[in-house]
């Protein structure tokens, strides 16, 4: 039996997705391969507490047991971190968990639309968590209003990036942790230290909360 003569067209990859496209062939939920960036060219710094918070997440590693995520919600008018909150998982819950504690903090509640008519936002990028549906609704819920950075604009949430290349520089590069529990302890007590007594030159050489307190 003789081999049956197969004729193929080639075409090149770049081909084939342009005749796609044009026939409207490709998947509705996928990312454009470019996409214009904005430049953020404003302030995020506020006048007043509670105006803009932010959040953000950022891996850290315990030996022994591997990756873990550090979620914190920061506050643009003084930089001083509200609530934060570590994670095996850096998922959509995780990400919430700081959310709400600093919701509680500041409000004393974290019930439906607590939130609602104040002048608030919280800033996040892009991620999975935050773009989440879980992590929509329960901005909803609480009736916080979302600021989202441009995409690939990272100074866009320039106050928390900031917090953690201080976090990072101060803490999980220079200690080693062996355990959650030993890694809680030392991100905890520089929290403190830096809300009550880290110095900022834009904050009239005040902490956070001195600021915060001389504001008030």
């Amino acid at each position: 039996m003789g081999k049956r003569k197969i004729n193929a067209l080639v075409a090149g990859k770049a081909r084939v997705n342009r005749i796609m496209r044009e026939n409207n062939l490709l998947s509705p939920y996928r990312r454009p391969g470019k996409t214009n960036k904005r430049e953020h060219d404003g302030t995020i710094i506020t006048d007043a507490p509670n105006v803009m918070w932010a959040t953000d997440g950022k891996r850290f590693w315990i030996e022994g047991s591997g990756w873990h995520w550090f979620f914190g919600v920061i506050d643009h008018f003084n930089d001083e971190i509200i609530s934060w909150h570590i994670a095996r998982k850096g998922n959509r819950f995780a990400a919430i968990e700081p959310v709400r504690a600093a919701v509680r903090k500041t409000f004393g509640s974290v019930g439906k639309d607590v939130c609602k008519g104040m002048k608030l936002q919280l800033r996040s990028d892009h991620g999975s968590q935050y773009d989440s549906a879980d992590f929509m609704n329960e901005m909803k819920f609480l009736g916080l209003e979302m600021s989202k950075a441009f995409v690939r604009s990272p100074q866009c949430n320039g106050i928390i990036e900031r917090f953690h290349r201080t976090l990072e520089e101060q803490v999980l590069q220079t200690e080693t942790f062996s355990s959650f529990e030993e890694a809680y302890n030392s991100i905890n007590q520089f929290i403190n230290d830096y809300n009550t007594d880290w110095i900022f030159h834009r904050l009239e050489y005040c902490s956070p909360v001195e600021y915060r307190e001389k504001y008030a």
